[in-house]
């Protein structure tokens, strides 16, 4: 694929889907890169091959295709592109050093790039509950986040928990908790707690 090929802002939306490592809606990539993906940008980088965008009642959401992230592979190694101003020439000063890196290190930018794991934990729980608000049981979550260690789980559920809209609580029926539940529950304030709610998840 030639480098001119693709416009900055379709260069910017795959570089952004790379970096977050995630599924994006437009309200998503416009809060974080200040600009959203619809249009003709849209159809072009699904015509590709490189994006997906699903609709989701009104809205799409994005993610990155296994031929995008071979195509941002390939970013890190080409030459500025014309009138990519000065916020895109120090992005691909940027993206030249970190192929430097990776050349460096042996690395990938699969490895340097991973879904911010709080979203993980926000996704699991809409798969797990029945609809937001409800409690989802910490075994649960655990077995369906089976990948990511039990340290770094409990970190990001830490931080979750300093939200008004998520509940970390103790199940009320202590007689109902099995030694695996016992297991799996995460130690807050001194007090164990079970199951896990967010009210505005979605």
């Amino acid at each position: 694929m030639s480098e001119e090929r693709l416009t900055m802002r379709e260069r910017a939306a795959l570089l952004v889907l790379m970096a977050e490592a995630r599924e994006l809606t437009n309200a998503e990539l416009r809060e974080l890169a200040g600009f959203t993906l619809d249009g003709a940008c849209r159809r072009r980088l699904n015509e590709l091959g490189l994006v997906i965008s699903t609709k989701t009642g009104r809205a799409y959401v994005h993610d990155l295709t296994d031929d995008g992230a071979v195509r941002c592979q390939a970013e890190l190694s080409v030459q500025r592109p014309p009138r990519a101003g000065y916020a895109g020439g120090a992005l691909y000063v940027v993206l030249a050093g970190l192929r430097r890196h990776l050349e460096a290190t042996g690395g990938t930018l699969g490895e340097l790039f991973t879904a911010d794991l709080g979203h993980r934990v926000e996704n699991a729980y809409l798969v797990l509950a029945s609809r937001p608000g409800d409690a989802v049981p910490l075994l649960a979550l655990r077995e369906h986040l089976g990948d990511v260690p039990t340290d770094r789980l409990d970190r990001a559920l830490t931080a979750l928990a300093d939200r008004s809209d998520v509940h970390l609580r103790a199940e009320a029926d202590q007689k109902s908790l099995t030694e695996q539940d016992r297991l799996a529950a995460l130690v807050l304030g001194g007090s164990p707690r079970h199951t896990l709610m967010i009210e505005t998840a979605g």
